[in-house]
């Protein structure tokens, strides 16, 4: 019986889970030599089971509806006594913008790639690779910040409360590292424990908030005084009615944090409960989209009611720095109103459901990467498991921390600047889906949307420019190491399946029925008579192959340079006399090797494939290799067979003359 290393159970259980198949939903493969199985396996067909709409609205809340934390102070921050007036433009665009977008995006990419997927159909090659590499890197703004900046809110709300013991203050930095770290200790555990945990916290935090905002509501009705002192200094503010509403669509896009959570909740779609096909597929959409409703519909009525009730009853002063409602008013009116005793267990809420905030980036981005990163060869395979990432991103979460020292206002301008472009690159791709659709309705609706996420944004940019330099950093470095790993990745088969239609394999039995079997490596040119004729004379002179022995042409087309892994279909033709394989792939030398191990595998006889030597500066053809698919075929293919299989013995030979 073999005994299991220590190291071999570390990498089992940190692999635990990995799925092989293709990112975007294919089916999965055994490998690059053998026809996929009819059904497909692993996650797949665990997407049946899934959670109820409502459970996974919990963990998408647990970032959206956490906002209710600091929101109000924000708001009034940034607009004063005008505040409720700017949420309430702020409620107006999530339900008639945001939220109709969502739901569209929703049913348009239900597989959890997101408003990206839609727009990386639009740029094709390179272009729509590089495009979709620069969203992520506004994706990873987002999500890594609002994991650092929920942690570093509740580590603050924590050591403001009246009872927190006193030897905590002064650790801002190391409370919020803690928080970080058992953030990503529950991911380790799983999905479902996430979102266990986000239920919870979620019914908890709503619960204790409506007890607040009532309570709120009720003191105001009874102080009509204040309410009156409150519209006066309203009316203070400008010579009319339209000059208020001016100066509270002028502020708007500072409070644009309390949008955060609608791409979160189209990315976990695949947690909803489903399939990823036929009428499984129509549940989970329309969960989707009732989750979306609903989270939007319970937030515009709390973020409603609070900015009001807060700016009525908190006095200005409090909400400035060093203020007792600064960057927490509903909590300074629990403990105002319903005592310090109900106002710490509204703390202890709040401090969980931000702490928590970060599972819903978290899940976002363990949904992301594995769905395009992969796909592009732009990241190691064990990428696609869910426990390295959540290491990686904790690790990268800690740096973030240590370089703003936990501080959460140097991180709310990247966070808002991450949503809203997210956002807003959701609002261009459901246009371009309606023009595409001839919705010429939906087009004008939609176009308006996007005009008014663009203003938001750019208001936002300018106001907080730090948050465009901060995701300038991550898309660079998202660039440079997709890149890198691309460049290391680039001798693997890239294969994820091959498949040979009835001709082609008509033609591989016969070869085979006469014990050898020769594949002649052409670039299609002309594709005429004299064009075989010649290149079958030459290859059999040069490179002595017996005249007795059959012989196919191979021909690689190359349709897409810039995808990484795809599934090779080999079509057999008879063209003048000769049999010829067609594929279509990526990259010419990664496709030989593949088809040439497939052969072995489909006929049990060893093939021989045949090169000419490309002409050209060498290194000019490595570029054209790993840019453009081809450049030098014959070198590269010997190499990708050999790192595919180290036995020389069963692996296919390659001759070049």
């Amino acid at each position: 019986m073999t005994s299991v290393t220590p190291r071999e159970s570390a990498r089992s259980w940190l692999l635990e889970g990995l799925d092989e198949r293709p990112a975007g939903g294919g089916a999965q493969h055994p490998g690059p030599h053998r026809r996929p199985p009819e059904e497909p396996e692993g996650e797949q067909g665990r997407e049946h089971a899934g959670h109820p709409w409502w459970k996974v609205v919990c963990l998408t809340g647990v970032d959206y509806f956490s906002t209710l934390g600091y929101q109000p102070a924000i708001a009034f921050l940034a607009a004063g006594v005008i505040s409720p007036i700017a949420t309430l433009v702020l409620v107006l665009v999530t339900l008639f913008g945001a939220l109709p977008v969502y739901r569209r995006v929703a049913r348009e990419s239900p597989h959890g790639e997101g408003s990206i997927a839609m727009l990386e159909k639009v740029l094709p090659w390179w272009g729509g690779k590089l495009f979709v590499l620069a969203l992520l890197g506004f994706a990873a703004t987002d999500f890594l910040i609002t994991m650092t900046l929920s942690a570093a809110d509740a580590t603050k709300h924590a050591l403001e409360n009246p009872y927190v013991p006193q030897f905590l203050e002064g650790h801002q930095l190391g409370i919020t590292l803690f928080l970080l770290a058992l953030l990503g200790a529950v991911f380790l555990r799983g999905f479902s424990e996430a979102i266990g945990v986000a239920v919870v916290l979620v019914v908890a935090f709503l619960t204790l908030n409506a007890v607040v905002v009532v309570d709120a509501v009720l003191h105001v009705v009874g102080q009509p005084v204040s309410v009156h002192r409150w519209w006066e200094a309203v009316l203070a503010q400008g010579s009319s009615p339209f000059a208020i509403v001016g100066a509270a669509l002028i502020v708007f896009p500072q409070l644009a944090l309390g949008l955060s959570g609608f791409e979160t909740g189209v990315l976990v779609m695949p947690q909803i409960r489903g399939s990823s096909s036929g009428p499984g597929l129509v549940q989970r959409i329309a969960g989707a989209r009732t989750l979306l409703t609903v989270a939007a519909l319970v937030m515009s009525a709390f973020l409603l009611a609070s900015s009001f009730a807060t700016s009525v009853l908190i006095p200005a002063k409090e909400f400035q720095p060093g203020g007792s409602a600064n960057g927490r008013a509903l909590a300074y009116l629990a403990h105002e109103y319903l005592g310090n005793g109900f106002g710490t267990a509204y703390d202890v809420s709040t401090i969980a459901i931000l702490w928590f905030a970060g599972a819903s980036a978290m899940a976002g981005l363990l949904n992301i990467v594995p769905r395009y990163l992969p796909r592009y060869g732009m990241a190691p395979q064990w990428t696609r498991a869910v426990r390295p990432l959540v290491l990686v991103f904790t690790a990268v979460a800690f740096l973030v921390t240590w370089l703003f020292d936990a501080d959460v206002d140097k991180q709310g301008g990247a966070y808002a600047t991450g949503v809203l472009v997210l956002i807003t690159s959701a609002t261009v791709a459901v246009t371009l889906s309606a023009h595409r659709h001839g919705q010429k309705g939906a087009r004008a609706f939609f176009a308006v949307v996007t005009v008014v996420f663009v203003y938001t944004t750019v208001a936002n940019v300018v106001e907080r420019p730090e948050g465009v330099q901060i995701a300038a950093c991550f898309i660079a470095a998202i660039v440079v190491v997709s890149l890198v790993s691309r460049a290391l990745r680039a001798f693997e088969l890239r294969a994820s399946g091959v498949r040979f239609d009835d001709t082609a394999r008509r033609f591989l039995d016969e070869a085979a029925a006469r014990g050898a079997l020769n594949v002649i490596a052409n670039e299609p040119d002309a594709r005429d008579e004299a064009e075989y004729d010649e290149k079958m004379y030459d290859e059999r002179r040069d490179q002595h192959i017996p005249a007795d022995e059959p012989a196919v042409f191979l021909e690689v087309t190359v349709a897409d340079a810039s995808d990484f892994e795809t599934d090779l279909v080999v079509h057999g033709e008879e063209r003048f006399g000769h049999h010829v394989l067609t594929v279509r792939s990526s990259a010419v030398a990664n496709s030989v090797a593949a088809v040439a191990l497939a052969v072995r595998d489909e006929t049990g006889v060893l093939p021989d494939v045949w090169f000419e030597w490309s002409e050209g500066n060498p290194l000019v053809n490595i570029v054209r290799f790993l840019f453009l698919g081809v450049g030098e075929v014959a070198p590269v293919t010997r190499e990708v067979l050999r790192r595919a299989d180290p036995d020389p013995a069963t692996r296919p030979r390659v001759h070049a003359g």
